[in-house]
């Protein structure tokens, strides 16, 4: 085994208490059926109900994830409610409506994140013309990965590594920004868990993960990460953020 292999193992068992499993999306370039889960195409929405709109802009939103909740990994099933897990957003340049609504923030108006309970009858949904219309990519299956946190919440639970041993960490995938569900966010700045409207507890039941050009070809801010929450304890609060270097 050569050293880098050594150290990394090393590094890995110094983690091994705040080590979680996440999933790394595997994804063909699909819509496949309304209910699937899938990066943009197209939503499931009920009988008579209209494609979300900005009130910003009004103009349509962009549908960026579905996750199909009843047919996550076995470990997660039931963890983040039942349905289906839909996040559209706002992606207009004219308004910039990510500026003009604060879209970083969780809870900023040119969003919809929300859990819905498909039906068997569906709306007959057609696309709305959007500018720059994101690319369908299906889900068909979900790789699983080791996952850490990054600093603060590493030292939250009072684990200390040095700078150069993080930065090997992060060369090495081992702390991930890229797409994923589950695990720990990867977070670009000081952890930001949004509290619950509901109860005004940390909402750091954390759920998806969505990198800048991984595989939805949008960038948050310059180069930032986006993530999905909800409240573990009112699974209906849920909130998207993003940050940037």
């Amino acid at each position: 085994m050569q050293s880098n292999d050594f150290e990394l193992e090393r590094l890995k068992q110094n983690l091994s208490s705040v080590r979680r499993s996440a999933w790394k999306p595997i994804v063909q370039e699909s819509d496949g059926a309304l209910t699937a889960s899938k990066f943009a195409g197209t939503p499931w929405l009920g009988v008579n109900e209209e494609w979300p709109i900005c009130p910003n802009c009004k103009k349509a939103m962009q549908h960026f994830l579905q996750l199909n909740l009843d047919e996550l990994p076995e470990s997660l099933v039931g963890k983040f409610g039942t349905g289906l897990l839909q996040f559209f957003y706002c992606t207009s340049s004219e308004p910039l409506c990510d500026d003009d609504c604060d879209g970083w923030e969780p809870f900023a108006e040119m969003k919809v994140v929300r859990i819905v309970q498909p039906s068997p009858r569906s709306a007959e949904v057609n696309i709305p013309e959007i500018e720059n219309l994101l690319p369908a990519k299906l889900i068909v299956g979900l790789e699983e990965i080791d996952d850490y946190p990054t600093k603060q919440e590493r030292e939250m639970y009072g684990i200390t590594i040095d700078d150069e041993e993080a930065d090997f960490l992060y060369e090495n995938k081992i702390i991930t920004t890229k797409d994923k569900l589950g695990g720990w966010p990867g977070w670009i700045q000081p952890l930001e868990y949004p509290n619950c409207p509901t109860c005004n507890q940390p909402m750091n039941q954390f759920i998806f993960q969505i990198d800048s050009e991984d595989n939805v070809p949008y960038m948050w801010g310059d180069m930032g990460v986006g993530y999905l929450f909800q409240c573990p304890n009112h699974k209906e609060q849920l909130a998207f953020l993003w940050q940037c270097g």
